[in-house]
Order: structure tokens, then sequence, then C-alpha cells
């Protein structure tokens, strides 16, 4: 059985009876937590499980220049965390029909109500940087998780792999690097430096 298959028969059994199972898929940016929730869901019983994605809740670049943070996207100020947090807990009290906003990272935008979490959706796979991150508000995150996730990619990797990734959205080598190193790995650090202890530790799903 491969590590992503075990994986997701360990969530199946430990959901057990419940009505509804919520997964914090957590790690740094580029340790691949969308890859891990893509396979999960692909595994997990046909219909029965959604992906909510943290990264729908990114403020517009408009909001971010307003406030001085266009510099910073990606880090914990640049998200809308009350509203990320009445969404998990709409989804907690088992509320049907809730609608919820994807980021489409071809425009770096958020599309609201790009996805719907049904009524009969048992498994959430909820998968964002900072899930685990013990700082305020973040840290009020715990309770609304039923099984937390983070996902352990060695640092070199992950920069390497998000200047393959800019790379691909069209920055030039130079202005990648320049990105990288003033946000993306400052956001890294806080990521695995002030995180809470997840209940399992994956490598690599990539």
């Amino acid at each position: 059985m491969s590590e992503i298959a075990h994986l997701a028969a360990t969530i199946f059994k430990r959901a057990g009876k419940a009505k509804r199972f919520i997964v914090a898929i957590a790690g740094p940016p580029g340790s691949g937590k969308s890859t891990l929730s893509a396979g999960l869901h692909d595994l997990l019983p046909e219909g029965a499980s959604e992906v909510v994605p943290m990264d729908g809740f990114h403020y517009d670049d408009i909001v971010l220049n307003q406030r001085g943070l266009r510099p910073r996207k990606g880090a914990p100020e640049t998200f809308d965390f009350a509203g990320f947090e009445t969404l998990l807990k709409r989804i907690r009290s088992g509320e049907p029909d809730i609608a919820i906003p994807v980021f489409d990272r071809s425009m770096e935008l958020s599309r609201a109500a790009a996805a719907i979490v049904a009524a009969e959706t048992k498994f959430i796979l909820v998968e964002g940087n900072y899930l685990l991150l013990d700082e305020e508000p973040w840290a009020r995150l715990a309770p609304l998780f039923d099984f937390t996730i983070f996902v352990d990619v060695p640092r070199s990797e992950l920069e390497r792999r998000l200047l393959v990734r800019w790379h691909e959205h069209g920055r030039s080598d130079e202005d990648a690097r320049a990105w990288i190193a003033s946000n993306d790995m400052p956001n890294i650090d806080r990521v695995l430096g002030r995180r809470r202890s997840a209940d399992l530790v994956v490598g690599d799903p990539a």
C-alpha cells in the first residue's frame, strides 16, 4: 500500500461513524499540500470528500495595496482569517450546501462560491500554510480540526519548487529569486518555526 493510500485508510478509520470529519493538511509553501489533498480526495469514497483551500481567503491585491501589504502577500496577515474561521465553523456545524472560495493562481484572484460542501460530505480536507500556526488568531482553529497532518519537505527543496512555480507564472529568474528571498522564505520559516504539533507528519507527497 502506498503512503497516500495508507493515509486515506487512516483518515477513514479515524472518522468512524462521524457524520463529518475535518482534516487539516498544513505545510509551508511548495510542500505539496494541494497534491496530497487531491490524492486523498481521489482515494476516499466517491462523493464523500471535499477539499477546502485556505488560499481562497487571500485578500485581493487592491486591499493589500491599500494596507501596504502587497510585498508580503501570502503572509498570515494577508488572509481574511475571520472569514476562514467562520467558514470552518459552518462546516463543523453540519450546515448544508456551503459555498467556498477557491484561489485561482493563474489570475492571482480568489473566485467566490467556486465549490460546494454538501450536507452529505463527510470528509473535509482543509489545506493551507497556517492551519497549525501557533500564533493568534490562527491558534483558535485548533478545536475545529478532528485530525491534523503536517507535510514536511526540506527547505532547499521548497526553494527549488517555488523557483519553478514562479518561472511557470511568467516571472523572470531575477524577479522570482528576489520574491522568494523577500517573501516566500520568510513565510516558510514562520510555518516551520511556529507550528503546533500535528497528529501525523508525512514526507514529500510529490
